[in-house]
């Protein structure tokens, strides 16, 4: 009985330490936020300024068009460095990501795990939280994700594809000619739901 009673304790306090980590990620993740949108919507500003410009005004054209090899900027707070905005309008999901990806930074917003949006093989991390990641498993082929980077320029994808991979399966996760990949662990941590994107053609 006293076994019994030692798991139970356990897994109370198990459960009560995810539910604080949640609300901590949760609340770092939207601080981080806070601090993106006002650079973010100035660049917006002048990413549209530029789209105008293809029609026939003067703007200079961004960086990343002439040079899709280039490094994505960032923008630092609080020693991050953040390559841009994550959202997802069917969720009302809007995130921070992290320039690079470990363990610690994941706690506080999805990182960028592997390659740019300027070349077209963004593969984007996310903790399984319920204000991370974890609603993206609802999303089903065919709807739409946004990029965001920190200059303003826009990037739409649609959801096409959904795997389940091994934890072990780098090779797999990074295989393929995906424009935007997402991923988070699922419950267990033993597989990981994996979202593949394809980068909307331009009208």
């Amino acid at each position: 009985m006293m076994t019994g009673l030692l798991l139970l304790a356990a897994a109370f306090l198990l459960t009560g330490y995810n539910m604080w980590d949640e609300r901590r990620a949760e609340k770092a993740s939207r601080e981080m936020l806070s601090q993106m949108e006002l650079p973010v919507e100035e660049a917006k500003e002048r990413f549209a300024e530029w789209e105008a410009g293809v029609q026939g005004s003067e703007v200079d054209i961004p960086d990343y068009v002439l040079n899709p090899y280039m490094e994505m900027p960032v923008t630092v707070i609080e020693g991050h460095e953040y390559i841009g905005v994550l959202s997802v309008p069917s969720l009302g999901l809007d995130l921070p990501v992290m320039s690079e990806w470990s363990y610690p930074k994941l706690k506080i917003a999805p990182c960028r795990y592997k390659g740019s949006a300027y070349t077209h093989n963004l593969i984007i991390a996310g903790h399984n939280y319920r204000k991370h990641f974890s609603p993206i498993k609802s999303l089903e082929p065919g709807e739409r994700i946004v990029f965001t980077d920190a200059e303003g320029n826009q990037f739409f994808y649609q959801v096409d594809t959904v795997e389940i991979l091994k934890k072990t399966a780098v090779e797999q996760m990074e295989a393929g000619e995906w424009d935007l990949t997402l991923f988070t662990c699922t419950y267990g941590g033993q597989t990981r739901f994996t979202l593949r994107c394809i980068l909307e053609e331009e009208s």
